[in-house]
Order: structure tokens, then sequence, then C-alpha cells
């Protein structure tokens, strides 16, 4: 049987979608089964305890450990405000006493007869986790968070720094091949995801910072304007926290290269609708690959279009990206699966396949140099 199978990235115009949301430690969940909730909304919530500050009081009142629990004014357990007093030297005859006021709000957590210290613990911190989805609870995970399902437009992107963001789809460029320049952003973007087209430039990432813009989705970028937007050379082990001020995607890789028309099309049908983005990206073991998230009508259609397809299954007609020189980056569908290796270019053998380009020109690559563009 002429298929084989290929990881790949998913660009797909339908398909069920669920996103698992959950606490760092129990806390109490907002929601139940079949609510209905806004990307927005928090969904979950707990308090992680507070910073804890020492103060070595026995050092402070110039007396030994053991004589700090009759001087201290406040008790353990006591909320204080930063500047109450925590403790008190009996001082000589009743003069020069010595007063010990707090630095820092929070409550009396310990007090030390053996070494002398206090312990005062801040105030909790909050932690809420939000839907991240348009879409319904189809799960409680009690004291944890909730399992949220919604039929949405799903699009991965190769590569991409910033966390969690959402806004409206606002179209920057006309064509897929239209590179991203400082003056196609306008203030009237603030809040939106931004779709270019080829290449995204540094002065248009850094425009779109001082507008407000949410993300911006894009074909490619030079590894010199990310160094210049982060300010720093980025690793490769995970991405996703960096404080950029913006959530940068890029759907084919670095350099200058154009958005597949597919992905541009697809974004482009979608404009002016809500659209979750992440750009946190795993390339090792357990890979994570960046997202475009958009809910849609939840109407059933006739059949989903990648309903058929099994993840991963090459066979004739998929569409796959060439990943490898010299066709890096070009978008073609399998015209042919010889199932005999092949001898390359450098004497080796190996497993190919055909891909047919829309130009009808059609080159034989090795099957590692593709993967697979799922719909």
């Amino acid at each position: 049987m002429a298929n084989a199978y290929t990881p790949g990235l998913k660009v797909t115009p339908k398909m069920t979608f669920r996103t698992r949301r959950v606490l760092p430690i129990p806390g109490d969940v907002l929601v139940k089964v079949g609510d209905k909730v806004k990307a927005r909304d928090i969904v979950a919530q707990t308090f992680m305890p507070g910073d804890v500050t020492p103060v070595n009081m026995a050092n402070l009142l110039s007396m030994p450990p053991g004589d700090v629990p009759g001087c201290m004014i406040a008790k353990e357990g006591q909320t204080i405000a930063e500047g109450d007093v925590l403790a008190r030297s009996p001082g000589i005859f009743g003069f020069f006493k010595n007063e010990i006021k707090s630095k820092v709000a929070g409550t009396i957590e310990t007090i030390s007869p053996v070494t002398g210290q206090v312990i005062v613990r801040g105030a909790p911190i909050p932690v809420q986790v939000g839907a991240y989805l348009t879409g319904t609870v189809v799960e409680v995970i009690p004291n944890e968070g909730v399992v949220i399902e919604a039929e949405v437009a799903f699009i991965q992107g190769i590569f991409g720094i910033g966390g969690e963001t959402f806004g409206p789809i606002r179209m920057a460029c006309k064509e897929h091949s239209q590179e991203l320049t400082e003056d196609l952003i306008t203030d009237d973007m603030k809040g939106c995801v931004i779709v270019g087209g080829a290449r995204m430039y540094y002065t248009a990432v850094k425009k779109a910072i001082r507008v407000g813009v949410a993300a911006i989705v894009s074909g490619g970028i030079d590894d010199a304007d990310l160094k210049e937007v982060l300010g720093y050379d980025l690793g490769v082990a995970i991405t996703g926290s960096e404080q950029a001020g913006i959530t940068l995607i890029i759907t084919e890789g670095f350099g200058d290269i154009a958005m597949a028309q597919r992905t541009f099309e697809l974004l482009d049908s979608h404009k002016g609708h809500e659209a979750a983005v992440n750009g946190a990206t795993q390339i090792r073991a357990g890979v994570m690959r960046p997202e475009i998230v958009v809910p849609i009508s939840t109407a059933p259609a006739a059949a989903d279009a990648g309903a058929r397809n099994v993840a991963g299954l090459l066979e004739v007609g998929t569409m796959v990206r060439i990943i490898r020189d010299p066709y890096f980056g070009l978008i073609g569908a399998v015209n042919n699966l010889p199932p005999e290796p092949a001898v390359l270019g450098s004497g080796s053998k190996a497993r190919v396949l055909e891909v047919r380009f829309d130009s009808g020109e059609t080159v034989t690559v090795p099957r590692a140099n593709v993967e697979l563009i799922e719909g």
C-alpha cells in the first residue's frame, strides 16, 4: 500500500478541540459541566502561600534567643501591617526601650525560642486559570480545573514566542507573499491578532508593541530580528514565557519565506473573529507547537474535511511542506510514494517521495525531508 507516516502541522478549517485548564496546586473550580465559557473567563482559582520574610529578632534586640518570645508584641497567627511594632525590649530601668517594626505586611507564622527568628508570611498570592477557549465545559477535575471543548478552526505554527493572548483577527497584508513592514501596522490594531504574509520585520514588531497589538502571525522572521525584539539570543528548549510585550508566531520558518496560501486564506476567512493564540514552542521531547485557535459555529457540517485522515498518514494527494534545502518551505501534494529506497545525490539510500507543486513541477525528496500539513 502506497502510504507512510510522518510528523506534521495541523491547518484545518474545522475540528473538535479540547483544552485542559488546571491549577498548579489544589483550589476551587468555578464552573460546572455544561457551562458555556468565554476565552477570558476565570474557570478556577487558588492562593499560593505568600513570600517568607525571616527577622533575626534576637540579633535586633541584642538578647538571647530564649528571651525573644517574652518581648514580642505581635503573636503567632497575628496579621500585621508594614510599620507595626513586632517586639519591644524591656530597656534599662524602664528606659532605652528598643522597638522593632515590621518592614513587610503579612502574618506572624513562627516565633522561635531556639534561633530567635521570627517568620513573617506575606499575603497569599492569588492564582487564576482562564478558559483560553470559548466553548463548553465537558469535564470538571475536582479541586484542579476543567476540560473545555469547542469546534474551531485550528492552525499550528513552526515557532513562536510569548504566552496566551486573545484578540480579533486583523489582516495586515493583502497577499500571503507580502512582507510585514512597519507602515502596515496602524493604531487601530490595538488588541488585535495581526496576520502578515511573508517575513515580519523588527521595526514592524516594535511598532506593534507600541500600538498594543496582542499577537502577530506571519510566514517567517529573521533570527537577527528576533534577537532585536527580545534583546538576547533565544535558547532552543522551550518558549512561551518571554516578556516581549507581544506573542509572535511564524507559520513556515526563519528567513524570507511566505506564509502558505492555504494558511493565509483560512485566517483571512476568519478576519474579525476572536482568536486565542499561544506562542509556546517545544522542539525536543514532548513537541509542542504554537497555535491559533478560532472558535466557530457548532452547526453540523456535511463532514469534517480531515475526519477521514489518520494522524500522520502520508499518501498520494496529501499536502506536505519540504523542510530541507534546496526546496525549503515549498508546499505541494504527494504525487508518488515509491516503495523501494532510492540512491540520493550523496550516494546514500533512503525512502523517497515525489512532490508536485502548483506550478506543475515534480521533485523527488527523502521522506524525512517533509512534514505533513494536516487538514
